[in-house]
């Protein structure tokens, strides 16, 4: 056990824990470290499909936000990395995913305050601190910080299927080579599934015999990315969303959907001329099944895999064959082991996450002056952008003054363009007079 508790332990190395420890870099007086299980860090491997792009600005880094000066920017990145005229160069209108994915292990390999092949399995609180400990350390710490990302959520019909006839995407890249001559069923209407039809349908040697694309969704719908739905990703709205009751919050969220979880119109279009070339240009084309508004309901085993399905657009109850199906369904959340022993003493939503403040700390039974942050929980209590990577610099620097107990990074805003709720007019106003007066 360290001499002292640390100021912070974080659990989990991914984006969002990286953001917090590439921001509390540039402070000196708190003391913290932050632990994953990984030999290094490795963001989403399963999906880095060629000429996949994300659907967030670049500008919407580690840090950028909060401190833009920041040797953790993605702009500091390239050019370290010497590639920033050739990325202007390039014009892309999404940045790379794979670039994306370097820039965070580029940040990740040059932090010290992060330690790979460090598990922890055990988290109590004893003695006005948190005892963590693992294989290879034991660690007490004043405050948490759970950033371990979140789960692939598998149907209940998916229990039927064989290990290896059934893959989620996070781990498609590695097992697309098996679909050769195999029908293959995509289940899932978001970004992930539109880019594994996109894959399986420009594949020219390995290809599959025929791809089913089978969504509830009532058709395959963009991304609304327009400025005013951007404005979702704001400060601003994350705050008024958290002051809403609970039931107000869930149907939001769930009207919501195509903000954060629709197909980029550069995928949608890709897959359509994709398409346009199979029926028109090549002599033997893949039979391809566009399927919205399907709900599968039940799955058996009949020469492969007999889907059925029912129609939300005429009601009918319908099959699809397959010999593989791909579960692009989505992820969930759920609380790592290593909290077992105080998971009782948390506060917990219909849905089992943590319920958490505006500093994103879990409401939980222990000290005030002890608080577990809790990064990508948030759907139902800040909305939509939570599980995004849009605001991971802005929640960084709030947990980050909420530890330090002071202003680190200014979090204040101008108003907003948008009035979400005239009970936030007045706090506007004076967040306003209050910059102003600092220029």
């Amino acid at each position: 056990m360290t001499g002292h508790p640390l100021d912070l332990a974080g659990i989990g190395i991914g984006p969002f824990n990286l953001s917090l420890a590439a921001l509390l870099d540039a402070v000196d007086d708190l003391d913290v470290r932050f632990f994953d299980r990984s030999p290094a860090f490795d963001w989403h491997p399963g999906m880095m499909l060629p000429d996949v792009a994300l659907q967030t600005s670049f500008l919407k880094d580690l840090v950028t936000a909060a401190n833009p000066t920041s040797p953790w920017s993605f702009m500091a990145y390239l050019v370290a990395q010497k590639r920033f005229y050739e990325f202007l160069n390039a014009e892309f209108e999404a940045v790379p995913r794979r670039e994306f994915a370097q820039y965070l292990a580029f940040v990740a390999a040059r932090l010290p305050s992060l330690h790979f092949r460090t598990e922890i399995r055990d988290i109590r609180f004893e003695e006005g601190a948190f005892r963590l400990s693992g294989d290879r350390t034991r660690v007490s710490a004043r405050n948490l910080a759970l950033g371990v990302g979140l789960q692939p959520n598998r149907p209940a019909f998916a229990e039927k299927l064989g290990e290896r006839d059934c893959l989620h995407t996070a781990q498609a890249a590695f097992a697309l080579d098996r679909v050769a001559g195999k029908r293959v069923a995509v289940i899932g209407g978001g970004q992930s599934g539109a880019e594994i039809v996109l894959h399986l349908l420009g594949r020219t040697d390995r290809a599959p015999a025929q791809v089913d694309w089978i969504s509830r969704r009532p058709n395959f719908q963009p991304l609304d990315a327009t400025p005013f739905t951007n404005e979702l990703f704001t400060p601003h709205y994350v705050e008024s969303f958290h002051g809403l009751p609970e039931p107000r919050r869930r149907s939001t969220v769930a009207r919501q959907k195509l903000a954060g979880d629709g197909v980029s119109a550069s995928t949608l279009q890709a897959i359509y001329r994709r398409l346009y070339a199979l029926r028109h240009f090549e002599g033997d084309p893949m039979p391809v099944g566009l399927l919205p508004h399907r709900e599968v309901l039940d799955v058996d085993r009949a020469g492969g895999y007999r889907l059925v399905m029912r129609n939300g657009f005429d009601g009918r109850i319908e099959v699809s064959h397959a010999d593989v199906v791909v579960l692009a369904t989505g992820y969930r959340y759920a609380l790592p082991p290593c909290l077992s022993a105080i998971r009782d003493r948390l506060a917990l939503d219909a849905s089992g996450r943590p319920q958490i403040g505006p500093d994103f700390s879990a409401d939980w039974d222990g000290p005030k002056g002890n608080r577990i942050f809790v990064l990508n929980a948030g759907l139902v209590s800040h909305g939509i952008a939570e599980p995004q990577l849009s605001l991971m610099a802005w929640r960084s620097a709030v947990i980050v003054n909420a530890l330090a107990g002071r202003t680190v990074f200014d979090t204040d805003l101008l108003p907003s363009l948008v009035t979400w709720s005239k009970t936030d007019l007045g706090e506007t106003a004076r967040r306003a007079d209050r910059v102003r007066a600092e220029d």
